[in-house]
């Protein structure tokens, strides 16, 4: 195992404040390893040091973690690409139900490639467009992709459950974005991602939507 990958990864969590287990561990390092091994011929991702993709990705995608009600049970992550978020949050929440919804077949290849060897249960790979998926419903809709938050309600809108959430990740620019938009129903909880001075906004959007 990539000693230095390891002890950075580790450093990440603990930063998180999340708990792990060395088997978690283990599926990261073997998740990183894929990745690169996959991403030449798939064009799975821009980043390629062991250090940016632990951070970048699956730090960054762990501070969805961090958002999560505790109640939650299946989770659909639209425009996953590569699996983020929604792999490494099903590694770090393994009870969850993770649905990975991503049109683009090599992705879709991979996500199945990646999911078996790391023998998570209960995910399932949906290689469709979001306004394509008809019978799915799920406490909570996350994504990393560009959606702007009014795109995200009105795409998510007929696969939430009655009382589900959608989380998005936000830079700078969210006050703009929101603006028109009914804000009752919105909390943002601000991350600092580890090693990098960069501040996530996490938007939590809930109630009727």
């Amino acid at each position: 195992m990539m000693t230095d990958a390891v002890d950075l990864l580790k450093a990440g969590l603990e930063e998180l404040g999340l708990g792990y287990s060395e088997k978690q561990v283990e599926a990261f390092i073997t998740y990183l390893e894929e990745l690169k091994k996959w991403n030449g011929a798939y064009n799975l991702t821009a980043l390629k040091t062991d250090r940016d993709i632990i951070i970048k990705h699956f730090l960054d995608s762990l501070l969805f973690a961090k958002a999560l009600p505790p109640e939650v049970l299946t989770l659909a992550d639209i425009g996953t690409g590569a699996g983020f978020p929604g792999i490494p949050i099903k590694i770090m929440c393994p009870d969850l139900s993770v649905f990975l919804i991503e049109p683009t077949q090599k992705k879709a290849v991979f996500l199945r490639h990646i999911c078996s060897k790391l023998q998570l249960k209960n995910v399932e790979i949906i290689d469709k467009r979001i306004e394509e998926v008809k019978v799915l419903t799920v406490d909570v809709a996350v994504t990393r992709a560009l959606y702007s938050v009014k795109e995200f309600i009105e795409k998510t809108k007929d696969i939430i459950k009655k009382n589900g959430i959608l989380i998005l990740s936000k830079g700078p620019g969210l006050e703009k974005e929101l603006e028109g938009i009914d804000q009752n129903g919105i909390s943002i909880s601000d991350f600092r991602l580890p090693f990098e001075n960069i501040v996530r906004h996490m938007v939590v959007v809930s109630g009727p939507i």
